[in-house]
């Protein structure tokens, strides 16, 4: 039986190390006292969870950076080399204003060869039920990548992938659409606008990911379109409820604060438009979704987008 360290108390963060006690010794630190989901996860000291065999870390993108660096890093100093963890992260998102993805701020401390990343389609309420679903680990580390789905419970079905940059753009950009499918249905557009709209995000999620040498078969796949149908289309999703308030002309800082869990969507939109602005990469429902948060009305980018 492996330890396993999970770092992050979300909602995320407690579903993947329900999933993961099924076959491991699971250990979860967070900074506040949790609900857990499962008696056979122990909530730790960080130190103790460091004392682990692998990582799983599922801290919102937006906090990542400082949590590593004044968190993380201290404590794993004294424990072990970094050289010798093993990270999965379960972060999705894009920093805003640096603009860089998770694993560029992994890679700032740790070889790539040391880290995995976590996508594909699911929702933490049915993780937690055991409901089965299927996921994909990004990694230039196969091996390690293998290693990490090899400790995953027998409701989850994991896939491999070498391609980190889609697996990152895809995590990240669905959200965005997701806000896109909320304001939609909040709008009453109809089924065919909805259909429209996933399939135009899509091209546009492929657009701005093979701009940094993505590959198209991994929007195509689980981490990608599957992940984008799911998020777009349904209440369990935090990105798709704050789209749905958008359209009822609800101001966005009380839709966070109503809402009570990050919605990486909102930075996510923000970012991919300051970086395809600098770049020159077209991503119009990008736009105009972050143009909604900062205070357009929907039916104005209604026009834009049909234009």
């Amino acid at each position: 039986m492996q330890k396993v360290g999970v770092f992050g108390g979300g909602a995320w963060g407690k579903a993947l190390a329900y999933a993961l006690s099924s076959k491991n010794e699971v250990r979860i630190y967070s900074r506040r006292e949790l609900d857990l989901p499962s008696n056979s996860i122990k909530q730790t000291s960080i130190r103790e969870a460091l004392q682990c065999d692998f990582y799983v870390i599922a801290i919102a993108t937006s906090v990542l950076r400082t949590w590593l660096d004044d968190t993380f890093l201290p404590a794993l100093a004294d424990i072990r080399d970094t050289k010798e963890a093993k990270i999965l992260s379960a972060s999705k998102g894009i920093e805003e204003d640096r603009g860089a993805f998770v694993s560029d701020i992994f890679q700032e401390h740790f070889s790539p060869l040391n880290l995995c990343y976590l996508a594909g389609p699911s929702f933490a309420t049915e993780v937690l039920q055991g409901l089965p679903c299927a996921l994909v680990l990004h990694s230039h580390n196969l091996h390690l990548a293998r290693n990490f789905a090899e400790l995953m419970p027998s409701f989850i079905k994991s896939y491999t992938s070498p391609d980190v940059i889609g697996g990152e753009v895809a995590g990240a950009y669905k959200n965005v659409i997701a806000i896109a499918g909320g304001i939609c249905d909040g709008l009453g557009l109809g089924n065919n606008a909805k259909s429209s709209l996933l399939a135009r995000g899509l091209v546009e999620m492929c657009r701005f990911g093979e701009h940094f040498g993505a590959k198209m078969e991994t929007f195509l796949g689980l981490s990608g379109a599957g992940d984008l149908f799911l998020t777009s289309s349904s209440t369990l999703s935090r990105n798709y409820r704050v789209g749905f308030a958008l359209a009822q002309n609800q101001k966005i800082d009380e839709i966070l604060a109503s809402l009570g869990e990050v919605a990486e969507g909102v930075r996510s939109s923000r970012a991919i438009t300051q970086i395809s602005t600098k770049e020159g990469i077209y991503t119009p429902i990008a736009s105009e979704v972050s143009s909604i948060i900062e205070g357009k009305n929907p039916q104005e980018s209604l026009k834009a987008l049909m234009k």
